[in-house]
């Protein structure tokens, strides 16, 4: 099934999600160089801006070939970029996504997360009219399991030593929600 992503902004009451760019780099590297941050991301933090360049190209070549997107989280009030979020995988074949999202630690607790998650999963149901969202979290990540539960996400279960990351075998936690949810 051949889907084109398309390229518009989200909108929600105080953020605009836009396609990531390279010039977000400077932002974004602040942002993935903290360790709080990335402390539950397959990635360790940061310590040069052309990472956060290369990992943007990355991203955007995943999206020209509709394999994943993402977003750049701006804060519309401060216009300062805060995070980004997006599908980390998209599957056309079997109508589903997997979402990820971070924001800047300024940003954490003012419901921005929600806020944006609540947008991509619109974005992902009436637009993409996927059937299935997936989020893989940590079990330590109570940030994020507490947003999914918000936003109505079902436990499924864990799934023992899935990942590796940063030299170490992670249990993740499997969170879904239908579209019929």
């Amino acid at each position: 099934m051949e889907v084109k992503i398309l390229t518009t902004d989200l909108h929600t009451e105080r953020l605009r999600l836009r396609k990531m760019k390279v010039s977000d780099s400077s932002s974004l590297f602040h942002i993935w160089s903290d360790p709080d941050v990335t402390k539950f991301m397959n990635i360790t933090n940061f310590t040069d801006e052309n990472q956060a360049k290369e990992m943007i190209e990355f991203l955007n070549d995943l999206d020209q070939n509709n394999k994943a997107t993402r977003f750049t989280i701006i804060e519309l009030e401060s216009q300062k970029i805060i995070g980004s979020c997006g599908f980390n995988s998209l599957d056309f074949e079997h109508v589903k996504a997997e979402i990820g999202y971070e924001l800047a630690k300024a940003f954490w607790g003012k419901g921005y997360a929600q806020e944006a998650i609540h947008s991509l999963l619109d974005y992902a149901f009436k637009t993409l009219k996927l059937n299935r969202i997936e989020a893989k979290v940590e079990p330590e990540n109570s940030n994020s399991i507490r947003l999914l539960e918000k936003l109505n996400f079902t436990f499924e279960g864990t799934l023992r030593q899935y990942e590796k990351s940063k030299g170490t075998f992670n249990d993740i936690n499997m969170y879904s929600l239908l579209q019929t949810d």
